[in-house]
């Protein structure tokens, strides 16, 4: 009788982004080599709850992955494993669910479990491994606002698709002589904001770390037309906020959800307008960023982490995530890097290189 092969799953969680595959396909293949087999969990974490819901993966039909977007075992940022609510706040999955999960884990055989997600989706992945799971991670936010790891995959993607928005609007704005403001994701960090910013020559940029003051970019505004320039690309980040203000939410708060940042950028339009007398508009870049295929880098650094996520597996080094440490990847405790967010720093590189050129960070 034939031994049966080693099995180990992988899942996607949080909010979708471009190389969420190529991490699929390079843990399969990567596996393929070792003769293991691969179980995707599909849906995200609940797809480990009763009834399962899980595909095997056939390294053979993997090759298309690389260049495709999204997930092929689809996730969820909302459900029973929720462990990140309101702006950041942790809570703990219940006894039951770790129970369920646990059973399940142990009934499909799997040797470890290897989760792809953000904050909140490792946050839920060192809870099952506090209970007894075999978990490897994967840092995976466009956000990019992950310590212990310099970058994560989808923010360089999601960077390069701004960028060409930026690009489009410089055109847009100079023809009318408007304001035109971009608004971008990253939720408490202003990496996607400053990144793009600075790349697509925006004139004024707002993040969470520099809170802003309406006179300032007013100002901003006034020294450009001076200089005979009569149009302003503004970028912010949906983070981004007042002096003394708040977060702006699209929503209501939802149980077991975190906030939903969004809609600073029509707030800012009102008051500039109202302010400069400049026609101000709005775009509004949203699940744009987080669509269609990685960029080569991204490919690279998927393919990376996710045969190095199979060779933690393989070293039985559990509770550790992937990393990029540049030259090479490593391996760093899950919990070095969740419940830590990274901003950008108000006095680093990034932000005294934007102040060189004369962009304004509203402040």
């Amino acid at each position: 009788m034939s031994e049966q092969p080693t099995r180990i799953g992988i899942l996607t969680g949080g909010g979708d982004c471009p190389g969420l595959n190529a991490v699929i396909r390079a843990v399969v293949k990567s596996a393929s080599k070792r003769g293991w087999e691969t179980l995707g969990i599909l849906g995200g974490f609940e797809g480990l709850l009763t009834p399962l819901n899980y595909r095997l993966l056939d390294y053979k039909q993997m090759d298309g992955l690389l260049i495709l977007g999204g997930t092929i075992l689809g996730t969820s940022n909302r459900g029973r494993f929720a462990a990140k609510t309101g702006h950041g706040n942790v809570k703990s999955i219940s006894q039951g669910i770790l129970d369920e999960a646990k059973a399940n884990f142990q009934e499909l055989g799997l040797r470890a479990l290897i989760c792809v997600g953000g904050d909140g989706s490792l946050t839920i992945a060192q809870q099952l491994f506090e209970y007894g799971i075999p978990v490897v991670g994967v840092p995976k936010t466009i956000d990019n606002d992950l310590e212990a790891t310099v970058i994560t995959f989808g923010f360089d993607s999601a960077v390069a698709c701004a960028t060409d928005a930026l690009d489009r609007l410089h055109t847009t704005a100079a023809s009318h002589n408007r304001v035109m403001i971009l608004e971008v994701m990253g939720r408490y960090a202003g990496w996607i904001a400053s990144h793009a910013g600075i790349s697509g020559g925006g004139d004024i940029i707002l993040i969470p770390e520099i809170p802003f003051r309406y006179e300032k970019i007013c100002e901003k505004i006034a020294d450009r037309e001076r200089q005979g320039r009569h149009f302003t690309l503004v970028v912010a980040a949906e983070g981004a906020r007042e002096a003394q203000g708040g977060f702006v939410t699209k929503t209501a708060s939802e149980a077991n959800r975190e906030a939903r940042l969004g809609g600073i950028g029509e707030v800012l339009a009102a008051e500039i307008q109202k302010r400069t007398g400049k026609e101000t508009r709005v775009c509004v870049l949203g699940h744009l960023q987080r669509g269609g295929g990685p960029t080569t880098f991204d490919r690279l650094l998927c393919t990376r982490f996710g045969v190095n996520a199979v060779n933690l597996v393989a070293d039985a080094k559990y509770g550790y995530m992937v990393a990029l440490k540049p030259p090479d990847t490593t391996a760093v405790k899950i919990t070095d890097a969740i419940g830590r967010l990274r901003t950008v720093p108000v006095d680093g590189d990034i932000v005294r290189t934007a102040r060189s050129l004369g962009i304004s960070f509203g402040d």
